[in-house]
């Protein structure tokens, strides 16, 4: 929803809205210039003056009883869903949308950045802010929109793309979706959308993604995949390299073929191969190669990406914002090599009430990939409490996955008692990180300065 405001503001229309509680994002748009309000209620569509709004814009968690909502529908007033309102941004544009069930806002931000460095100045949107800019959205002009398409809600079948990537589709937002399958058929109606001269680029390492690309196919679209296990696109080899990766990959897919390294500063090979699907799309959209290789190996990261939070003593602290088992899981192998001796200690929170009972056992295996958890209790979201559906089911998962791991695995509902206790676990030489989508990401300075008082600063 920023990012819409930001490119709204950008092309120097007038905005207003409001939002549950203060963030920094919402002083920056204050600084555009939007008019922003604390808290819901039908007075706030005159921020604007008595003329008021001539349209009002709705994400998916905004609920029918919603006083602005309410309000908006009786003037009469035009409401559109988020993602109605940035295909109408894209209008213009050659579209390049990133999708999948992991990776796609480090992709989406990848292929943005690369861009950028070929100076290209797209306009984009994605799920996240880059390190570098601190941006999450940017009105461009260079005639190409890039943006991150969210499955979730299946929002992402507003959009019409020249250019489509699939990292992968694996089941989840079943409280959403229902059932795997039904989710496997919302990214088949995605690909649907692509344009008649448009192009599906699809991980061929991902089961899902790779029947994704054979159903393409089978409906006339070109289809370029990468990933160890395709020609079009081979990823040869992978190693980690001071806390970055180099992954070779072999290209078929372009006149003559040719073999180049892809360097990306954030470690795991699933980052590697996330930077080379942003490689072919920026490629589809007519970026000069050498360019886009420069520009991902700058790539600075996305917040909440495996960011750097700070360290006390030689204790660093770390947050993600893994919530799915494979992510979890991609991320502790990544980060396992740069750990150098010591432990990784995750503290995870799991988000949504359906996912932890859906997914317990898969979120054990996954976080007992660490040396130590620490289970919070579960972020709700959007969703109710279910009875007996808490952090335990995880932290019960994880001991079940972690032979001999008395000790190991702490269950923790109160979130005042977490920085004590991770300061009371974690020994030099340690990695710790916060894992989550929900407010786990707040715990890295509280952590920080409870380390600070227990080993001294670094």
């Amino acid at each position: 929803m920023s990012g819409i405001a930001r490119i709204l503001l950008d092309r120097g229309l007038a905005v207003s809205g409001s939002d549950a509680k203060e963030s920094p994002g919402l002083e920056t748009l204050r600084a555009q210039g939007a008019k922003v309000a604390i808290g819901q209620a039908a007075g706030n569509l005159d921020l604007l003056g008595p003329e008021g709004p001539t349209a009002v814009v709705v994400s998916t968690a905004i609920k029918p009883d919603n006083p602005e909502l309410v309000a908006a529908k009786a003037r009469g007033l035009t409401v559109l869903h988020r993602s109605e309102a940035l295909a109408a941004l894209m209008a213009g544009h050659r579209v390049a949308c990133v999708a999948g069930t992991h990776g796609k806002t480090s992709t989406t931000s990848m292929l943005t950045v690369a861009l950028q460095h070929c100076r290209l100045d797209p306009s984009f949107a994605i799920g996240g802010d880059l390190n570098d800019s601190g941006a999450n959205a940017h009105h461009g002009g260079g005639g190409v929109f890039v943006a991150e398409a969210d499955e979730s809600d299946g929002s992402f079948l507003a959009f019409t793309p020249s250019v489509a990537v699939v990292t992968n589709v694996e089941a989840d937002h079943l409280d959403h979706h229902g059932t795997a399958e039904a989710y496997t058929k919302v990214f088949e109606s995605f690909v649907d959308r692509i344009a008649p001269d448009g192009v599906l680029v699809a991980c061929a390492d991902d089961p899902g993604s790779a029947a994704l690309a054979t159903y393409a196919q089978s409906r006339g679209i070109r289809v370029w995949r990468y990933g160890r296990s395709t020609p079009d696109a081979t990823i040869v080899d992978y190693r980690p390299v001071d806390g970055a990766g180099v992954a070779r990959v072999r290209i078929h897919g372009i006149p003559e073929g040719v073999e180049v390294e892809v360097r990306v500063a954030v470690p795991g090979e699933h980052m590697a191969s996330n930077a080379v699907g942003a490689l072919l799309a920026g490629l589809e959209l007519g970026a000069p190669l050498p360019g886009l290789l420069d520009g991902i190996a700058g790539f600075g990261g996305v917040r909440r990406r495996f960011e750097f939070k700070g360290r006390a003593g030689d204790v660093r602290v770390y947050d993600d914002y893994a919530h799915h088992p494979t992510e979890v899981a991609a991320q502790l192998r990544a980060v396992r090599p740069a750990v150098r001796g010591g432990r990784i200690l995750v503290v995870f929170q799991p988000h949504l009430y359906s996912r932890t009972r859906q997914f317990a056992a898969e979120f054990g295996a996954a976080l007992a990939l660490a040396d130590e958890v620490v289970v919070l209790d579960v972020y709700g979201a959007r969703e109710q409490p279910e009875p007996g559906v808490t952090g335990a089911l995880i932290a019960d998962a994880v001991s079940d996955a972690m032979s001999g791991s008395a000790g190991r695995v702490h269950y923790e509902p109160s979130f005042e008692k977490v920085p004590s206790l991770v300061a009371s676990l974690a020994a030099p030489g340690d990695l710790v990180l916060t894992m989550g989508a929900g407010d786990v990401t707040m715990l890295g300075p509280e952590l920080i300065a409870e380390l600070d008082r227990r080993v001294g600063p670094a």
